[in-house]
């Protein structure tokens, strides 16, 4: 392997022209290598003169593919730290954005080719620029190298500072719609977590909220694999899914319409609803990978938390049998289960059979919700306003008994 061995105050640019000048002409011999060599580099010193930064970019990347296999990773990364470095010369947006085209075109050209030391240099080339267009080129460029090189655990760290980055790139819907859903993708291909996935998933779909049916379409399949995510999903109970219009739109699509009758009876009916929609749909279900022993499982618990939510705070033990269709000495397990999932706040009175309530998770958190919540919480403010008025009351009667004893004493 070819090792950089600096031996001049030679510009670093220069040397970077010279060393992979010599690379590909090194099979040449000398008497034809030396000419192209010397007039390579005097190509590049004419651009470092005229500040054609653009075109001494593309020359500095013609033996890239070349310098990756010829040597070490320590020293490609230092060679392409040095071309990257070009785009801090540019003050032009637009010049800025096409040089980072043009930089990362070359640098995820061959995915399966040391792809963590390459995506590694996309985000030294997106750390280098300071324009919010050229950056989110970048980072969306990483994103699907991650993808298509099986590198994606080096990219998912950074989608904790999503809303960050989006305040300052401030991008357009489209964009966003974009990032989303490849991050997504990076998160189902990485099978890191499946609750994540769900959430940008989720986060693609709102964005085509106020859009035409035409629009819509664009995300029909993309809407389908969001309800399918969640009936799977073992420990998700509760989404916004029935309040999207992407969504929506599967209620009388011939195609996905019992993809959203099934999401509706997972979001607002119970078991039995779902036992009867499976018996008629079972090809469906396999169909999608659903499994129904799994299906029963979360309806079970998505039916208990129902009860709980319309049970005046009281469930009887019988009613859980009833309506979970399980067995008497099953039902604390039951209650237990949905204890564990804090889809519930309860208390079992074993010698009453009943389960007491105090809090249970609601399924779906649409308007009527937002009232009801708005509802209780001008409640207690009423309350409290109650007790401080009472507070100061009894402070006020309580001074004036003071001051009268105070007389008295005298």
């Amino acid at each position: 392997m070819t090792t950089i061995v600096p031996t001049s105050e030679e510009d670093p640019t220069l040397f970077v022209v010279r060393f992979a000048s010599e690379l590909a002409w090194a099979d040449a011999g000398p008497e034809v290598a030396e000419p192209q060599v010397t007039r390579l580099c005097m190509e590049a010193q004419e651009c470092i003169v005229m500040g054609k930064w653009l075109d001494l970019a593309s020359l500095m990347l013609t033996s890239a593919e070349l310098v990756f296999s010829k040597v070490s990773d320590k020293e490609l990364e230092c060679i392409f730290t040095i071309i990257c470095n070009l785009v801090t010369k540019l003050e032009n947006p637009e010049d800025t954005l096409e040089m980072a085209k043009l930089i990362s075109a070359k640098i995820t050209q061959q995915p399966n080719d040391k792809p963590a030391l390459r995506l590694k240099i996309l985000f030294n080339l997106y750390n280098m620029l300071e324009n919010s267009d050229s950056r989110f080129f970048v980072y969306m460029q990483a994103l699907n190298f991650a993808l298509n090189g099986k590198v994606t655990e080096h990219v998912i760290p950074s989608f904790k500072k999503i809303d960050s980055f989006l305040k300052e790139w401030n991008i357009g819907v489209k964009d966003q719609r974009n990032l989303f859903l490849t991050i997504a993708n990076v998160l189902k291909e990485n099978k890191s977590s499946g609750k994540d996935s769900f959430k940008f998933l989720t986060k693609y779909l709102a964005t085509f909220l106020g859009e035409d049916s035409h629009a819509m379409s664009e995300a029909k399949e993309e809407a389908v694999q969001a309800v399918i995510e969640f009936v799977k999903a073992p420990d998700t109970f509760q989404c916004d899914l029935l309040d999207m219009p992407a969504v929506g739109q599967l209620e009388k699509d011939a195609k996905y319409a019992l993809v959203y009758q099934l999401l509706k009876i997972f979001l607002t009916q119970r078991l039995d609803a779902y036992l009867e929609f499976q018996a008629a749909n079972s090809t469906l279900m396999k169909g999608y990978g659903l499994v129904h022993e799994d299906c029963i499982t979360k309806m079970r618990l998505m039916s208990l938390v129902d009860l709980a939510s319309h049970e005046s705070g009281q469930i009887p033990y019988a009613f859980i049998k009833d309506t979970l269709r399980i067995n008497d000495d099953e039902v604390e397990l039951w209650v237990v289960k949905a204890i564990t999932a804090k889809l519930i706040d309860c208390k079992m009175d074993q010698m009453n059979q009943v389960v007491i309530v105090s809090r249970s998770t609601e399924r779906i958190f649409g308007q009527s919700q937002w009232q009801s919540l708005r509802a209780k919480l001008a409640t207690w403010r009423s309350n409290v306003a109650n007790v401080i008025s009472t507070i100061k009351a009894n402070k006020v009667t309580e001074d004036g008994s003071q001051a009268m004893q105070g007389l008295m004493i005298r």
